[in-house]
């Protein structure tokens, strides 16, 4: 479970959010600059809050008023952004690696398990820029996962690619969620990204909970 609590300005954006997510995948929608990102930001430790509050599980890893701040590197939080940005100058094996290495999760088991469940192995041997977009967006994913974390934030992973691809990487999607068992929130401006897919979605807009929905 991830309870939030925050507040935050960001040029002309004031972002006020409180909500406690729930296993699954949660997601949330809204228009450009709605704060969609900054809110993922702020829960991934890549922006400090002005004020507030977020705990995962029984872990504080922010409390402003307590003085507690925890780094990103250590809130076992994937997130995986609009632009993959994979290591250019790495193999798709070497990008996944040092993952691996990031986390101390050298399990070939855990290897396995990622590479089988996001069809990579044809791809280790390849760099970066010979791939598809949605063949890099299913490398950062595995990235993400092979980082052992707690809960996995997409950013618009499908923004970059198009609808093609976008209906080849979200059959990868929902078996990460099946399979993983891990809480996820995905970020979009499309609904039917997560419409029918999600457990609950959220609308934010100008920085703030316009509604919530949860789904049988």
């Amino acid at each position: 479970m991830l309870d939030v609590a925050l507040t935050h300005r960001l040029a002309s954006l004031r972002l006020e959010v409180a909500h406690t997510f729930g296993p699954g995948l949660t997601g949330i929608v809204g228009p450009s600059g709605a704060g969609k990102t900054t809110l993922l930001r702020l829960i991934a430790g890549v922006l400090r809050p002005e004020r507030g509050r977020v705990r995962l599980g029984e872990t504080v890893l922010v409390d402003t008023e307590a003085g507690v701040w925890c780094p990103p590197h250590r809130r076992r939080i994937g997130y995986v952004a609009q632009q993959p940005r994979l290591f250019p100058h790495l193999s798709v094996r070497n990008n996944l690696r040092y993952a691996q290495w990031c986390a101390r999760q050298p399990a070939a088991a855990r290897w396995d398990e990622v590479l089988g469940l996001l069809d990579l192995a044809p791809l280790l041997a390849r760099a970066p820029r010979t791939l598809s977009g949605g063949e890099q967006q299913r490398v950062a994913l595995g990235r993400a996962l092979l980082s052992s974390p707690h809960l996995l934030l997409l950013d618009e992973p499908l923004a970059s690619v198009d609808e093609a691809r976008r209906h080849d990487i979200l059959p990868y999607l929902d078996r990460v969620r099946a399979e993983s068992g891990l809480p996820m929130i995905h970020v979009t401006h499309a609904l039917g990204d997560v419409e029918g897919r999600a457990d609950e979605i959220l609308r934010l807009r100008d920085g703030r909970l316009a509604s919530t929905t949860a789904l049988p």
